[in-house]
């Protein structure tokens, strides 16, 4: 550690120790940390004062004109390391590798390990693979802002989230997180299982020098991290429990509707009522071991009445499903019957 540094500490913990309730924690985390240093670098501080509204009396940003290197001090509230220790992004090194310089006492001790328990546990866990879909998901607005910029600045910035998001998605699929700087991120990925051509599709995005080339390169980025991050899960086969009423609703909400947007030539809702069918099938697919049904792979806009054979064809198929569940669709030639059934029933 500099001296500059060694000055800095001292004071920030005789600061911070003096305010009304006092001082948690204070660590070092960062460079300074990991051996990382080199004459530019600041200094991170990991500091959480007993009570937060004292925050004003700690946080200080500044340069010191000897070194020529800027310092951003500013504190952390326990409700931001708990979100860490929840592993929605893959950036723990403040939470889990800080070097603690003060802390108050064994219970807020046994409070950071605990946190860190937590962490430690999530990534070595499948729960961090939800947390992996968690940050892909997240890639997917600031990758929609990329793709309608009208600006190379705006479709740049907005290529860093997506980059920064799948970066996190990699590294918790992997149960790790970064403990380094940026400059050292493809050494960190070193040795994990990684998407197929993700460090080059990132540096052709970063190389980019026109809209083109920026929205082909950040599109293979973010499709082969899809790929590479959709895990298939074990699904249970179809029940009647999980399956019922399903068929009758497909039929209920979309099968005439089909029909009537034939006849008035409507090719939106005829496109609109196939996509909520492919949309309900997906969702009964991602917990139930049912087929693909690619509903809208063959949808024409010329041809409506082929859409809804097509929309026929796929229930058809489903009904199968049920059949292989152990039931057949619910099914009455009119009302009376409806009702005479209904109104037995337990």
């Amino acid at each position: 550690m500099k001296r500059s540094h060694e000055d800095i500490v001292t004071a920030v913990l005789t600061k911070a120790k003096s305010c009304p309730g006092g001082l948690d924690l204070l660590g070092i985390y960062g460079s300074v940390a990991t051996g990382d240093l080199h004459d530019g670098s600041d200094l991170d501080l990991l500091i959480v004062l007993h009570e937060e509204e004292n925050w004003k009396t700690v946080t200080k940003t500044f340069i010191l004109d000897d070194e020529k290197v800027g310092y951003d001090i500013y504190c952390t509230t326990w409700e931001m390391l708990e979100e860490d220790a929840e592993c929605g992004h893959a950036q723990l090194g403040k939470l889990m590798d800080s070097e603690l310089i003060y802390i108050r006492d064994e219970d807020v001790m046994e409070k950071l390990d605990g946190l860190r328990r937590k962490a430690a546990g999530i990534l070595g866990s499948d729960e961090r693979f939800g947390k992996a879909g968690e940050a892909l998901q997240r890639s997917f607005m600031p990758y929609a802002a990329a793709m309608t910029a009208e600006t190379m600045a705006v479709k740049r910035t907005a290529s860093a989230y997506v980059i920064s998001t799948l970066l996190d998605a990699v590294m918790l699929f992997n149960g790790r997180y970064f403990r380094k700087g940026t400059k050292r991120t493809f050494e960190e990925l070193q040795g994990l299982s990684l998407p197929e051509h993700f460090e080059e599709d990132i540096l052709r995005t970063v190389n980019a020098e026109s809209s083109g080339e920026l929205d082909k390169a950040l599109t293979g980025l973010l499709r082969g991290a899809m790929r590479f991050l959709s895990r298939e899960e074990d699904k249970e086969a179809p029940t009647a429990e999980k399956l019922r009423g399903t068929y009758e609703e497909m039929y209920s909400n979309w099968r005439n509707k089909m029909a009537e947007a034939a006849v008035r030539s409507d090719v939106f809702s005829s496109f609109m009522n196939m996509a909520f069918l492919q949309y309900m099938l997906e969702q009964i697919a991602a917990e139930t071991a049912i087929p693909d049904y690619a509903v809208m792979e063959d949808f024409s806009p010329d041809d409506l009445e082929a859409n809804v054979k097509i929309f026929d064809s796929v229930l058809d198929r489903y009904l199968q499903e049920y059949r292989k569940a152990g039931m057949e669709q619910v099914r009455y030639p009119d009302s009376d019957a409806f009702v005479s059934a209904y109104l037995d029933m337990d």
